[in-house]
């Protein structure tokens, strides 16, 4: 089974872009839809995107959420972060496909533990 590990989370001023990493191990990324999800403390986990099994790239206003074409990492690209951007980003896999992504509330099989995210001047 696919073990996922987060990285990239850092603080950045109110603006920036950043880039975050859901790389894989145990198995290739190729085979999973892939959802990321933010946790802000005392708010219910959020989902942020999702990519569906076969799309190599989803753009979902300053989110945009691509492969790296072996299998093996997928980004999320967010733009223009501010305060409200701030918490843990984690990412989850699901070997489904199909409409997956247009579910209201897709099960994600495996995640990983996340990568902080802070955003302040």
């Amino acid at each position: 089974q696919v073990q996922l590990v987060e990285s990239g989370g850092r603080l950045v001023q109110p603006g920036e872009s950043l880039r975050l990493s859901c790389e894989a191990s145990g198995d290739t990324l190729d085979s999973y839809s892939i959802g990321w999800f933010r946790q802000v403390p005392g708010k219910e986990r959020e989902r942020i995107s999702c990519l569906t099994r076969g799309i190599q790239s989803s753009t979902k206003g300053r989110l945009t959420s691509s492969r790296d074409g072996v299998g093996k990492t997928v980004w999320l690209d967010m733009g223009l972060l501010n305060s409200d951007d701030t918490g843990v980003y984690s990412c989850g896999a699901s070997r489904a496909g199909g409409n997956f992504c247009s579910l209201p509330q897709p099960i994600f099989t495996f995640s990983g533990q996340g990568t902080q995210v802070t955003v302040s001047s």
